[in-house]
């Protein structure tokens, strides 16, 4: 079974940073794989990817020994299972609650008699080993999304649950869940005291505290904090940030008229 490098990392206290995938582009992965990220997840939930582009974008992932993570635009078991047996070594699961809901997902990643996952691995076991199905269990990652003003009040029975490896946090959804405008990379300190809350239950329990983020100084903010997986940027962030500052300095540098002789 080949080992989940991001879940030994978090496991032994190691922090981890990845780059988020939105563009249905196998290449766009790959790029981004070989750049050296710990992990990357492949969007389902906001990007413009959907399940046939996450087969060929985790076939490209695989290139490298970067760790392919999904998220799942819901907590459904069937997809879960799905983009598991595609080759995904996690799952990032959305608008968790509350207990019952973490304990949903964890079944969905987990193969009897620790879950209720369905044996069928697919791809799965082809990138993974002959004995994925026997040591999936403790390779898979199930990552539990942080982001709602029920989650806030349940922190410790969703990180209490058994097989929970981390919970990452939506700072935008997490801004709208204490009464703020629905902004990432955010400065206020009532955001700021909200995420420390969510690491320290996370430290209590043993989880892996994660957070997305979309620029250097917010992910070297929450490394500094204690996350342990924290997202740098996105694919199209990276792009149109990269080529807006280039256009931004050629222009800059044009003189406002030419000379022409005639």
């Amino acid at each position: 079974m080949r080992t989940n490098t991001a879940l030994k990392a978090w496991r032994e206290g190691r922090p981890t940073v990845g780059a988020w995938l939105t563009a249905n582009s196998a290449f766009n992965a790959e790029s981004l794989a070989h750049v050296g990220f710990d992990w990357l997840c492949i969007d389902l939930q906001h990007g413009i990817v959907d399940y046939a582009d996450a087969v060929t974008m985790l076939q490209a992932i695989s290139t490298t020994e970067v760790v392919p993570l999904v998220r799942v635009p819901w907590n459904d078991p069937a997809t879960i299972m799905k983009v598991l047996d595609a080759g995904a070594s996690g799952v990032v699961v959305p608008l968790v609650n509350n207990g019952e809901e973490a304990a949903r997902a964890v079944a969905a990643c987990r193969y009897p008699p620790l879950g209720i996952r369905s044996s069928g691995p697919a791809r799965a076991r082809m990138v993974n080993g002959a004995d994925y199905v026997e040591a999936a269990n403790s390779e898979v990652a199930c990552v539990v999304m942080i982001e709602t003003a029920e989650a806030l009040t349940r922190l410790d029975e969703i990180l209490g649950t058994p097989g929970v490896d981390a919970a990452y946090i939506g700072p935008a959804d997490l801004a709208f869940a204490i009464g703020l405008p629905g902004k990432g990379d955010n400065p206020h300190p009532r955001h700021l005291e909200t995420v420390q809350t969510i690491v320290e239950a996370c430290q209590r329990h043993g989880v892996a505290p994660g957070i997305h983020t979309n620029s250097v100084e917010y992910t070297q903010k929450y490394l500094d904090l204690g996350c342990l997986m924290v997202t740098l940027g996105s694919d199209t962030g990276f792009m149109t940030a990269k080529a807006s500052a280039d256009l931004k300095t050629v222009r800059s540098a044009l003189p406002s008229t030419i000379d022409v002789d005639v």
